[in-house]
């Protein structure tokens, strides 16, 4: 969610009253929104920099307020003052116009065919007469870079210019040149650069470096002249400076270029509407046309009202209320869409202002009228279907596999997703067009550049990382790849891959090979071909030759093993031999990961884990006690049922957080299902009815709450005189004191066992600090890194890395506390050695 900073005093000034911190938190929930933040722009930059860069910094206690993704119409002072007026009924909500000028023609913006290799749609507008203050300003601004970030996907599908109109004279003409043919002074520069010179001096921009790749790569870039030839701007990059708005500006032109004219035609609206209160008659915007390169004329802003129509019953029974047509139609006026009951039935009228392209469904109107209404203000009933849950198949056959690997001498590795081409590619003996991979457009960094299409890679470059540990190594990981599929709507699909590799100064592939073995026994798969699986000899440039084999499964290639090449093990930095085995789970499942939750796992995987079958789960279920006596009283009347109702109220299970034998046995207990009367009762019973299947193996116990039934009296055909026993024994009572001995000690071995200090869980890491350039200290830089203090923090072993250009980077390794210390911490601690580190990275995490 994007984070608005406002002034507090501006913000109550608008407002037109003072709150407390407490009151106006309370209003932000009210209107949907959440006070994320109380602090100031000292308090910013002492955390972020250090005391001494605050020195000089401003006291004023700023407000730091979470929006909603959608609602750009709150990104700013003006329209967020605005929304809590309008909802507090402190204000009506404004009528937006769109006028023609009035002296002379409307401005024009002439794009020309050259644009469409690179943006090639616009739009614009002129405030006419508007007056400007510090404050007013920097929102002004503020706005932009907020739009710039959110829906303008950071100015990749929209861009935004604004100019003094007095500076510059219409027709203006949005066109596209070369890099060298585009000469201008960009904004706040004392000289003319061309386009190829910027991209040069912004490369070391931290704000305009970020949006360099968007034109860089293209033959012509895009440029906007006024009719004296005079630039205005090189979206998406600069303005010129020659236009550039001042707290003196009267008029200003503001043009949007974009990929997408529809998020273009959002974007002037939301900067039109927000500041258009400003100029001399509020809420007015003058209107200029563009010319399409087919002659098209559009005129713009469109300023759009919209008008829906929906039932007072559909948001009465979609939120939870029961309020009056007219009743709503006040809820969603006071969310600033202007609504009024039609008088046909319980139909309302709504009308959709411009600011308010969120709102593109019903429910979007409904959403705001459940907000007006209060979400604390809808009366909390109990839900009247009761749903079951089940692991995702594809999941549960993974957890499954991953305890059988452990239990194998295997140790689990979990790496990253993305990866470098190289690594994927080159390092592995294939080219990068053969992988099928999806690309990341714009990476941040070399290293994650691809989705990974193998887990090989992750796993050598772990291996490589944990070189100095005893050998041999053995790992595995179970996880997902991505493969480019045109059938996906997305363009790729998720694929669930086993691999392992196994590192020591022989090849081991008999070991790889028994893994296998191993795998498809526990999967149920026989060792012959056509119905079972089978292996046979295979070329893959990341084997040795004659040393791989291909996988198939009942005539289907799953996946290849082998002894790796020496070039494979040489690229990523081993010395010694390595086999790996990589092949794909899914179809195990019979079906794709893709499936409906309502399957289960495949019959193999129950019958090669021993799950009770359904015949054994109805002989568990025949085999219930006949004791109806409980902690909570007789479970087959209604006074015992109502007291275990009360006792769930508030909890899922008998003791704890999951399924335990208690919660069998008291379920033993129900004579049958419990009346919806005691909703609380049936929705457990329903749940743990869901496991007659595992519940032989759930976890025994803690407490006891169903009480021994009595032993029944022996039927004597003959005669009904031995109620009596004369001769009886005390064996009843020798069974009591064995319970009572037996209970006491398993609650001493539960006590004994409490007292047990927990496994404290730890990770090995290692890091990848780099420099700023070749310049940087790098013995003061490891002196920083290691002068990071945590408790549960180790730092290990460090090298100097070769990057390129003379550049080396820091990798150093450390143990951790996973509780105590994490990387997020690690990152965030050492970046704020910010005049010696650039970035940090995680090279390799491993649990220990």
């Amino acid at each position: 969610m994007p984070t608005v900073g406002v002034k507090r005093d501006l913000l109550f000034k608008a407002l037109g009253r003072t709150y407390t911190d407490e009151e106006f938190d309370e209003l932000c929930f009210e209107f949907g929104l959440e006070l994320d933040e109380i602090t100031s722009e000292k308090e910013i930059i002492s955390r972020e920099q250090g005391d001494s860069k605050a020195s000089g910094a401003s006291d004023i206690i700023l407000y730091k307020i979470d929006v909603p993704a959608n609602r750009y119409d709150l990104l700013c002072l003006e329209g967020l003052v605005r929304g809590l007026q309008v909802f507090k009924n402190k204000l009506e909500a404004p009528r937006y116009r769109r006028v023609s000028p009035v002296n002379g023609e409307p401005q024009k913006l002439i794009i020309t065919k050259e644009t469409a290799a690179v943006r090639p749609f616009a739009v614009a507008a002129v405030l006419r007469n508007i007056t400007f203050t510090q404050e007013r300003y920097d929102s002004f601004i503020e706005l932009q870079e907020k739009l710039h970030q959110n829906i303008c996907r950071k100015r990749s599908l929209v861009a935004i210019g604004t100019h003094d109109l007095d500076t510059i004279s219409g027709p203006f003409t949005y066109t596209a040149k070369a890099p060298g043919d585009i000469c201008f002074r960009p904004l706040n520069q004392t000289k003319e650069y061309t386009a190829t010179q910027l991209m040069s001096l912004y490369k070391t921009d931290s704000h305009l470096r970020h949006y360099l790749h968007i034109i860089e790569d293209k033959p012509v870039y895009p440029v906007i002249y006024d009719s004296n030839g005079i630039v205005l701007s090189m979206p998406p990059i600069i303005n010129g400076d020659h236009s550039k708005i001042t707290l003196k500006t009267k008029n200003v032109f503001i043009e949007c270029t974009a990929t997408d004219v529809t998020k273009a035609k959002i974007v002037l609206d939301m900067m039109v509407t927000m500041f258009s209160e400003y100029c001399s008659q509020p809420f007015t915007v003058e209107e200029a046309e563009v010319v399409y390169p087919d002659g098209k004329t559009c005129v713009y802003p469109e300023l759009a009202y919209r008008t829906e129509r929906l039932s007072s019953e559909f948001i009465n029974c979609k939120v939870g209320i029961n309020e009056s047509t007219e009743k709503i139609a006040q809820l969603l006026t006071r969310m600033c869409l202007r609504s009024r009951a039609t008088g046909v039935g319980d139909e309302i009228e709504v009308e959709i202002p411009p600011t308010r392209s969120d709102v593109i469904h019903a429910c979007d109107i409904m959403e705001d009228a459940a907000v007006a209404y209060g979400f604390n203000n809808i009366t909390r009933t109990t839900p009247r279907t009761y749903t079951v849950a089940h692991q995702f198949p594809l999941n549960k056959l993974t957890e499954l596999l991953r305890q059988d690997l452990a239990a194998a001498g295997f140790t689990e590795a979990l790496n990253f997703a993305l990866c470098s081409q190289e690594d994927i590619a080159d390092k592995l003996g294939k080219k990068i067009s053969e992988t099928k991979a999806a690309h990341i457009s714009n990476p941040k960094t070399a290293e994650f550049q691809v989705a990974r299409t193998t887990l090989l890679p992750g796993l050598l470059k772990t291996i490589a990382a944990n070189r100095k540990m005893p050998l041999p190594l053995k790992l595995f990981e179970i996880s997902d790849v991505v493969l480019q599929d045109e059938t996906k709507d997305v363009g790729a699909r998720n694929s669930r891959r086993f691999c392992a590799v196994y590192y020591n100064k022989s090849p081991g592939f008999e070991v790889i090979h028994g893994l296998l073995d191993r795998t498809m026994q526990l999967l149920d798969v026989k060792s012959a071909r056509g119905e079972g699986y089978h292996i046979q000899a295979a070329d893959d440039p990341t084997f040795f030759p004659g040393r791989c084999a291909e996988i198939f499964v009942q005539g289907k290639s799953v996946g290849r093993l082998g002894v790796l090449h020496p070039d494979v093990i040489n690229r990523f930095e081993l010395t010694m031999p390595c086999s790996a085995l990589e092949m794909d789970v899914e179809p195990f499942l019979g079906h794709t990961a893709e499936a409906l939750l309502t399957h289960d796992v495949p019959m193999q995987e129950v019958i090669a884990h021993r799950f009770p079958t359904q015949i054994e789960s109805s002989q568990a279920l025949a085999s219930r006690p006949t004791s109806t006596k409980t902690v909570f009283g007789d479970m087959s009347t209604p006074a015992g049922l109502k007291a275990l109702n009360g006792f769930l109220a508030d909890k899922s299970y008998m003791e704890g957080f999951a399924a335990t034998q208690a919660d069998v046995a008291v379920f033993d207990a129900i004579p049958s299902a419990p009346s919806p009367t005691f909703c609380h009762l049936l929705r457990w019973y329903k749940h743990i009815q869901s496991f007659q299947r595992e519940r032989a193996g759930l976890p025994p116990a803690k407490s006891q709450f169903v009480l021994q039934a009595a032993a029944p009296a022996a039927a004597n055909d003959a005669s009904d005189d031995d109620d009596i026993d004369l001769f009886g024994s005390d064996d009843e009572a020798e069974s009591a004191e064995a319970a009572r001995i037996k209970e006491q000690r398993l609650a001493e071995y539960a006590a004994k066992k409490s007292k047990k200090p927990a496994l404290i869980a730890k990770s090995s890491i290692l890091l990848d600090v780099k420099p700023w350039d070749d310049e940087t200290d790098m013995a003061k830089l490891e002196e920083c890194v290691r002068s990071v203090s945590m408790d549960g923090l180790l730092w290990g072993q460090s090298k100097l890395v070769p990057v390129g250009y003379g550049i080396k980077k820091l990798q150093i390794g450390c143990v951790v506390e996973d509780e105590k210390v994490g990387t997020d911490l690690l990152e965030e601690a050492i970046t704020a050695f910010e005049e010696y580190v650039q970035s940090v990275d995680v090279a390799a995490f491993n649990k220990i």
